[in-house]
């Protein structure tokens, strides 16, 4: 320890911790048939680019024909390796049985689905010969990869690819993906190409990448692979069919100065510039989540090198549309006296909240549930009874006019859920009488018509809470099925006739928190993050964050908070959490623990 000398300050580092790395080890000579599958297994959970050491397990010929990139499949606890009863009869190899409690798979598209129960495969080991003698290897597997959860969360990371919405606009609907390629001069029909005088909207598509594994390089391959089945129906890209790197290409990394230069095949050479910017900010946003890219500008090549074009975060930022949940950081919620009422969210300390104008701000009629829209001009608010829906304007001695939706339900529980405000403008709320459940969706507000939207997968299950994402092309719903509450996220597609007339569906609803039993509130929290209130099994309720494919973020605790009943996120993660909860209205700015903001108060939002 030194004795003498002055202090001096330093800058923290902010750099996360470095994460344990696992390096595989071929087999030894003469290993026994455990030992051969037990190092296959554990090679399998190594950083290892192409399971070169993995394959060392396996005979030439189930080595040429396995495909690990086929699948992932996440196993709770890992794969538990028992031995089968004995050989068949003739059969001189040794076969273990693979067992555990399956929760997932990452499939081709590197997309994760929850999908739970029992796993169960074999391997088949056989003696081979070798330059020094026979050995045991692997002779028969199942395609792909299998891990532990652990493991997973260790190797892979979660990154949003981005597209763009299809505008609902168009005619029919159509392919996303076959909308935006029909021509290469950046005048196609689909929203993700043509020149166009508003901004567009971006979805996020998120995916797994290995993220030791040129996490940068595996993006950009998902990317121009174009989007999951799931989420292609509904959006586009700017990027021509077949549109992938040069052959020559094998890894992508950004200069000095954070210049990123992506080399295309032909399929991109004659886009025009308009389309080939477009191009980039996909590139731009989809690289963001990638902690090690750092990219600031991205150089678009031909594919004999030539430039195409060159964008930079701030021009992605004028070509796409970025804050998508209000000109303010304002967070609104009804006071004591049932009037709308907010307050500053960029604020690190709490202050009196103050009165919108307008008939909602006035208390002119008590409301017991609110949905500012995304501009905050105007709000949506359900009655105190639950059956009646209006929409008020920030206008100073606006009158509240007549509810634009009704529920006829016998219960004041059976009525109207809280309603939503996508970045369209439409304005969303689910009636939960049970003799007529319905999802209603009011084209642009006040001034639209209602559209009664049909939801698939719902068999029996009743809608008890609504909140779209930003973009317009996802919803989360909360289900009640025989008691029990789940999220799900649907997908949402507008198909607009050649007569004009728009017809609404979500096709397709997918588990978004399977490890929970009981969901009471949700909100969208990021471009595809939702944060919770719910119970796991045998647990307490808590909030936590989920993702929209289903799976779980790592490293993202939130502090407990008793008796929360309403959740309000930001999609800017550097804004409070906003809950109401037995202390009244509450919210958890970034490194702060919970403030109280008003003792009485109910239903906290942000615009949305």
């Amino acid at each position: 320890m030194p004795d003498g000398g002055g202090l001096q300050a330093v800058e923290a580092s902010q750099r996360p911790d470095s994460q344990v790395r696992v390096f595989a080890m071929p087999p030894r000579e003469h290993a026994g048939p455990v030992s051969i599958v037990d190092g296959f297994l554990e090679a399998l959970t190594s950083d290892d680019p192409q399971y070169t050491m993995a394959r060392k397990y396996l005979t030439a010929k189930a080595a040429r024909s396995w495909h690990p990139e086929a699948r992932t499949t996440v196993l709770k606890d890992g794969p538990s390796p028992d031995p089968a009863n004995g050989p068949s009869a003739g059969d001189e190899g040794r076969t273990f049985r693979l067992n555990g409690s399956q929760v997932a798979l990452v499939d081709q598209e590197q997309a994760y689905r929850p999908e739970s129960g029992a796993y169960s495969k074999t391997l088949h080991l056989v003696q081979e010969d070798g330059p020094k003698g026979k050995q045991w290897r692997i002779d028969g597997l199942p395609q792909g990869v299998v891990l532990g959860q652990s493991d997973f969360q260790r190797i892979y990371q979660s990154v949003d690819k981005y597209y763009y919405a299809l505008d609902e606009e168009t005619p029919g609907g159509g392919s996303a993906t076959n909308a935006s390629t029909s021509t290469s001069t950046g005048t196609s029909t689909g929203t993700g190409s043509g020149v166009s005088g508003r901004q567009k909207r971006l979805v996020a598509d998120p995916v797994y990448v290995r993220q030791w594994i040129d996490p940068l390089t595996q993006t950009v391959r998902a990317l121009l692979d174009g989007p999951t089945r799931w989420l292609d129906p509904a959006v586009t890209t700017a990027f021509p069919t077949g549109t992938g790197l040069r052959k020559d290409v094998k890894s992508l990394a950004p200069d000095d100065d954070n210049n990123l230069k992506v080399p295309l095949n032909a399929k991109a050479d004659h886009v025009g510039q308009a389309r080939c910017k477009e191009m980039a900010a996909q590139l731009l946003f989809s690289l963001q989540d990638v902690t090690s890219a750092n990219v600031s500008q991205i150089e678009l090549q031909r594919s004999n090198g030539s430039q195409l074009c060159v964008l930079s975060e701030s021009g992605a930022e004028g070509l796409v549309a970025q804050r998508t949940s209000g000109p303010s950081d304002d967070q609104y919620f009804l006071d004591g006296k049932g009037r709308l009422v907010r307050m500053s969210g960029a604020s690190r300390t709490t202050k009196e909240p103050e009165r919108v104008p307008g008939p909602l701000g006035d208390g002119e009629q008590r409301m017991r549930s609110v949905a500012v829209s995304r501009d905050e001009t105007q709000a949506a608010a359900v009655s105190s009874n639950g059956s009646e829906l209006f929409v008020g304007s920030f206008v100073s001695g606006a009158s509240l006019g007549d509810p634009v939706a009704k529920s006829e339900a016998k219960s004041e529980n059976d009525r109207l859920t809280t309603p939503s405000w996508d970045g369209l403008g439409d304005l969303w709320v689910a009636d939960r009488d049970p003799k007529n459940p319905r999802l209603l969706m009011l084209g642009r507000g006040l001034a639209g018509k209602v559209h009664e939207v049909e939801v698939s997968d719902l068999g029996g299950a009743r809608i008890d809470a609504v909140k779209v994402s930003a973009d317009g092309v996802r919803i989360a719903l909360i289900v009640e099925d025989k008691g029990r509450t789940t999220l799900r996220i649907g997908r949402i597609e507008r198909d607009v006739s050649a007569d004009g007339r728009m017809t609404v569906t979500v096709p397709q609803l997918s588990a978004a928190a399977p490890q929970m039993e009981e969901v009471t509130a949700m909100s969208w929290a990021g471009p595809s993050r939702l944060v919770v209130v719910g119970r796991e099994s045998g647990g307490v309720r808590q909030l936590s964050y989920v993702q929209c494919d289903g799976s779980v973020p790592t490293g993202q605790a939130l502090p407990g908070l008793t008796g929360v009943k309403e959740i309000a996120a930001s999609e800017d993660d550097r804004l409070p959490l906003v809950a109401h909860s037995d202390d009244g209205i509450v919210r958890l700015p970034p490194g702060l623990p919970w403030q109280t903001v008003l003792k009485e108060g109910t239903a906290p939002v942000y615009p949305g």
